[in-house]
């Protein structure tokens, strides 16, 4: 595997574009597209939270079959909290890029961020739609229009490519990503699209991504909130030519393995990225009794202010740290077990490390540190 100057118009049959529609009042790019030059193979991942935006309703349903063709995406407005005309707006949005795609409505993905409880645009999407799709391309601009699209407070935009062998032949995966505040476990608000020439069953292929899923963008936080649109699309179209992975193998253990790196590399640029952040956060739990309680033991210090806070301060308060794990009263963790590692919190990059010494399994959470930007970014937000 070897990481590549790329995005997600780098693996084979995908374009993509990225324009302004006029959702964002400041006039910077606001509606994205990602298409397939054939059908593909797809699958999802979504948020957990009981309350779910309507594109996020209209995705998940148009899934269920592992099958899609294009993503239609928008920033500046989550269609969410809209009633029933937010999810005939999604539903519309589908219909309306199916005809001028020449695609199925049940094969487009439709997503959405931006601001919650406010009336989708749909008549400036639909306005749009025919400048969107005439300028699709499959350069790497294109596709770098498609990351800036989906930014809501984002400062960077966030892409990935790796290149792997998979039956003798050459597989490009790719994505990009959207994320900087309201990030927790269990989806975040964030955005992730993927794109592959992979040829892959869609078992094997929602199987990997869950795997990844739970091992990447499901290991860090920046605040511990949860939103409502978040959601991780995955396409596959097969072009690279090998031999379609239907069960687990050597080919499919490589793909697992690319597409983790992938997830990985887009999640850390999440934390990296978050409002007000300045600092990465590593927190690497051993010693305990599954992998579930260490994944626990780091998010609660992760997630814990007083640490974030000393990471901001350049104060490497342990105590914190230990305070954060005691919270959680697992027994047989106390003073006389627990022991805490740490780099200097002075650098851009802390690693913690806490041993419970209670068991064999382990686990890494990334987070970021709490500044006064954090606090105004949110305080403004509307």
């Amino acid at each position: 595997m070897k990481t590549i100057k790329g995005g997600i118009t780098t693996p084979l049959g995908f374009k993509a574009n990225g324009i302004a529609s006029g959702i964002k009042r400041s006039g910077k790019l606001d509606l994205g597209l990602i298409f397939s030059e054939r059908p593909a193979t797809a699958s999802g991942v979504f948020t957990k939270n009981s309350v779910k935006a309507a594109p996020l309703l209209i995705s998940q349903k148009n899934l269920r079959h592992h099958k899609a063709q294009a993503v239609v995406v928008n920033s500046g407005n989550a269609n969410c909290f809209t009633g029933s005309f937010g999810y005939l707006y999604a539903e519309k949005t589908t219909e309306l890029f199916g005809k001028l795609l020449n695609v199925q409505p049940q094969h487009i993905v439709v997503a959405s961020t931006g601001i919650i409880g406010k009336p989708l645009p749909y008549l400036k999407i639909k306005a749009a739609s025919q400048k969107l799709v005439k300028g699709l391309a499959n350069t790497q601009d294109a596709g770098r229009k498609t990351a800036k699209a989906i930014l809501t407070t984002d400062l960077k935009t966030k892409e990935a490519c790796v290149r792997c062998t998979l039956d003798g032949r050459k597989v490009l995966i790719a994505g990009c990503a959207k994320g900087s505040g309201m990030i927790a476990p269990n989806m975040a608000t964030m955005l992730g699209f993927i794109t592959t020439d992979a040829a892959i069953s869609g078992g094997m292929l929602q199987a990997a991504l869950r795997q990844a899923n739970e091992e990447t963008f499901n290991r860090i936080t920046i605040d511990g909130c949860m939103s409502t649109n978040d959601m991780v699309v995955v396409m596959a179209n097969g072009l690279a030519g090998n031999k379609p992975m239907t069960m687990p193998g050597k080919d499919y253990q490589g793909f697992l393995k690319a597409l983790k790196f992938v997830c990985l590399d887009l999640a850390k640029k999440i934390v990296v990225d978050g409002e007000g952040a300045t600092k990465l956060i590593e927190i690497r739990v051993t010693g305990a009794k599954s992998e579930s309680q260490a994944k626990t033991v780091g998010l609660q210090i992760g997630n814990s202010v007083l640490v974030k806070t000393a990471a901001f301060g350049s104060n490497p308060n342990w105590g914190r740290v230990a305070a954060a794990v005691g919270s959680l009263a697992i027994k047989k963790v106390t003073e006389d077990h627990l022991k805490i590692k740490f780099s200097s919190f002075a650098k851009k990059h802390i690693v913690i490390h806490v041993d419970l010494n209670i068991g064999r399994h382990q686990s890494v959470v990334y987070t970021s540190d709490l500044s006064y930007e954090y606090v105004r970014i949110n305080a403004e937000y509307n």
